[in-house]
């Protein structure tokens, strides 16, 4: 890394819900914390569900988040490389962000090495045992046969279609899923100290889960969830020497399990208990 760069991660923005002004007020705070990190950002890894519905037609995208989209386009313009995972609400982005915004698209997690240290990054969907429903019909989902059938549809209807499944996929995540479980029904704990048993890895950056936490595994391995911007408005950084999960100014969220008492903005996270 170079002297005075830090590389950023942020996931979890589901811009597109619950409603037009609601996930317009969240893009522009997620525009202005792009612009905030811009003068030292060496690299930034948005790490899946950008979007909380995305289909791209050969002619046509979902409308909206010109904010965001251009302000991607014009770091990546300036040379900072935006790497844009795809998760599970979003996961049907194929060429247009690489092409018209200039992200580079990740569909599986990858290793990424930064001052000797080791880190292993992906949205977390389908890792882990378990959740075999889920695994099922992301399979489905990533079937060439099934996008093509799919995009025969007329894009209003389709589009109608995607965001009814992304809505009821919310719809039918419980309260209890909003909280760490402990490392016996973690999934993607347990995916990292099965990993762990074959290599060593730093750290673990995910999304999907919707919880800001810093949870230690063997040492020094930490697995860290980088929350989401529709309770949290929270991040990670890492400096060449440490690695942090801190709250963007104007953070609206109160969750005590996350955060403990007195914590302000831009200030480090605590370990989830």
């Amino acid at each position: 890394m170079k002297p005075d760069k830090k590389i950023y991660f942020a996931s979890d923005f589901h811009l597109g819900v619950p409603d037009y002004a609601t996930s317009l007020q969240r893009e522009k705070r997620i525009v202005a914390w792009l612009e905030s990190i811009r003068h030292d950002a060496e690299e930034i890894f948005l790490v899946g569900d950008v979007f909380d519905m995305w289909f791209e037609y050969k002619r046509a995208v979902p409308r909206g988040f010109v904010r965001l989209l251009g302000k991607l386009a014009a770091l990546s313009d300036s040379g900072i490389p935006v790497y844009f995972f795809t998760g599970n609400h979003d996961m049907w982005c194929f060429d247009y962000l690489p092409r018209e915004v200039g992200v580079i698209l990740q569909k599986a997690p990858i290793i990424k090495t930064y001052n000797g240290k080791k880190f292993f990054i992906g949205h977390g969907d389908g890792l882990g045992p378990g959740d075999l429903k889920y695994k099922f019909i992301k399979k489905v989902f990533a079937n060439k046969v099934c996008q093509w059938m799919f995009a025969r549809f007329h894009p209003n209807f389709g589009l109608g279609i995607a965001n009814y499944w992304s809505r009821k996929s919310r719809a039918s995540a419980s309260t209890e899923a909003n909280r760490f479980l402990g490392e016996d029904k973690e999934f993607l704990v347990q995916f990292c100290q099965a990993m762990l048993q074959e290599e060593q890895v730093d750290y673990f950056i995910f999304g999907h889960r919707h919880l800001a936490l810093d949870h230690p595994l063997k040492h020094p391995s930490r697995y860290i969830n980088l929350g989401d911007w529709i309770r949290f408005n929270t991040y990670g950084v890492f400096d060449g020497e440490k690695m942090e999960l801190k709250i963007s100014k104007g953070n609206p969220a109160t969750d005590p399990l996350c955060f403990p008492d007195g914590m302000t903005d831009d200030q480090p996270s605590g370990t989830n208990p």
